[in-house]
This record gives structure tokens, sequence and C-alpha cells, in this order.
């Protein structure tokens, strides 16, 4: 058996974010990618600061399985995430000035933000890869608990269960965990631009996968592991949404603002 890939606890949280409507798509894609990027990555503090770009069209990744959610909603299908990675806990505090600046600039890309965060250093980056081998591909994967589950046995689930099975498959060249507190929208009240959230689709928990390639992708969406995970998720799980992702952008790496950011 393989030895248990090493992992790191980083203190993260994600934003969900929706594009305007009243213009192209890709117009609001592209102002997140520049000039948004340029005030989040002066932020003070910053370990990492990456966009995650998911394709336009995106019904879901996930196989259809009994009890499960898996087609992702058209009404409330997710345009982008950005991934904020502070170095320490006061580090927010070190940048609420630049957060103003962000807040005040949301309305002219964005119609929905939601902030994601879970307790401090309960996200989990995987070393599944070798030093330099980049994703060239990758799915984004949220999932959302069943009522009667609990919020600490659910984040078990998924930091004790989940995670060393998905690195276990041998495939994956990035994978990283965060498992969410509940939902609250004052820790993210930006003005201008809508905070609806309905309990009955909130998110729990969210899994970035990596590949070598599409192929690789599509043969583990497809393979008697991932319909074993189904079986095993369906009990705690209501739904699955595994997003594709078309462009992973990072603009901020150990702390230092890249000249040109990195796919």
């Amino acid at each position: 058996m393989s030895a248990a890939p090493h992992k790191r606890k980083p203190l993260a949280s994600s934003i969900l974010l929706w594009v305007r409507a009243d213009q192209p798509r890709q117009t609001g894609m592209d102002y997140w990618r520049d000039p948004h990027s340029g005030i989040i990555s002066a932020t003070p503090g910053l370990e990492e600061y990456r966009q995650i770009h998911l394709a336009e069209r995106n019904p879901g990744l996930w196989p259809d399985t009994r009890g499960l959610e898996t087609a992702i909603p058209a009404d409330r299908r997710i345009d982008g995430v950005a991934e904020v990675t502070f170095g320490s806990l006061l580090s927010p505090l070190r940048g609420r000035a630049q957060t103003r600046l962000a807040f005040k600039d949301e309305i002219n890309v964005f119609r929905r933000t939601l902030l994601y965060a879970g307790p401090p250093y309960s996200a989990r980056w995987y070393d599944v890869a070798e030093p330099g081998r980049r994703p060239g591909a990758r799915a984004l994967v949220y999932l959302r608990r069943r009522p009667e589950v609990g919020g600490r046995a659910f984040r078990k689930l998924v930091t004790g269960e989940l995670a060393p099975a998905l690195a276990g498959t041998g495939v994956l060249r990035e994978l990283r965990t965060q498992t969410f507190l509940p939902w609250n929208e004052k820790l993210w009240d930006t003005p201008d631009v809508a905070h609806d959230n309905p309990s009955g689709q909130r998110f729990h928990a969210s899994v970035m996968l990596g590949f070598d390639d599409l192929a690789a992708r599509a043969a583990f969406f497809a393979s008697r592991e991932v319909e074993r995970l189904s079986s095993a998720l369906a009990p705690h799980v209501s739904a699955i949404h595994a997003y594709d992702v078309s462009a992973a952008l990072t603009f901020v790496s150990r702390g230092v603002i890249l000249p040109h950011y990195r796919q």
C-alpha cells in the first residue's frame, strides 16, 4: 500500500461568483481576470490568490447516481470561484482597506457573490503529483450534505474518508479540499451585488481535482472507483456538482504577486 500523500493545512476560503447577465459572459470573465485581479492581488497578507474559471457549458461531470443531485441547475450555475489563501489569522485584518476596494468593484463585473469559509486551517492541499507537474485538466466538485447529517461528522467524512480515497486512485495531479462552516451572508455582504443563497442550495464542502489531461479526467468519472464513491457518499450527501474547469489562474503564490498570472 502506498504511503498517504503529504498534506498542507492552509487558511483558505472561496468566493463563488456569477458574472453580470447584462453583458456577454466573456466580457465579465475578462474583466475578472484583469483589472479586478489586480485589486485582489494587492491585498496584504495573501499567501495565494487563484481564479478558477468554469466552463460556460457545465451540465455536471459527476455520473448519475440514485438519490443524488448531480445535474447542475442552470439558474444556479457558477461562473467562477476566487480561491483566497491567507498567510495567518491576522492577515484578513491587514487587508481590510484593499478589501473595501474589491467590494466597490464587484458591481462592475458580478451579479452575485457568495463567500464560503471553513474553520481555521481546515482546508487540505495534498501533494499527489511530482514537483512542477501541473494538471492538464481539472474538475471542481461541490458537495451538499443531507440535513440530518451533522457538520462535524460531514467534515470528518470529507477529510478522513473521501480525500484519502481520491488520493488512493493514483490518477490525480492536484487534490484540494475545503469544508465549510454554516454560510453567513454578513461575512461577505458587498453592496449592490446579490447574495441570495437559499438553505436548500448551499454547499458544505468542495474538492478540486487535477488530471493529466481531459482523457484522464473522463476516464476517472467513468470509473468504478467513482461509482463506489457515489454509493458511499449517498447516505451523507444530497448533491454533488462537478464543474468543468476551463482555467485555473494563479496571481499570488507563496506571498508574492506574480508579474503575470500562471496557468
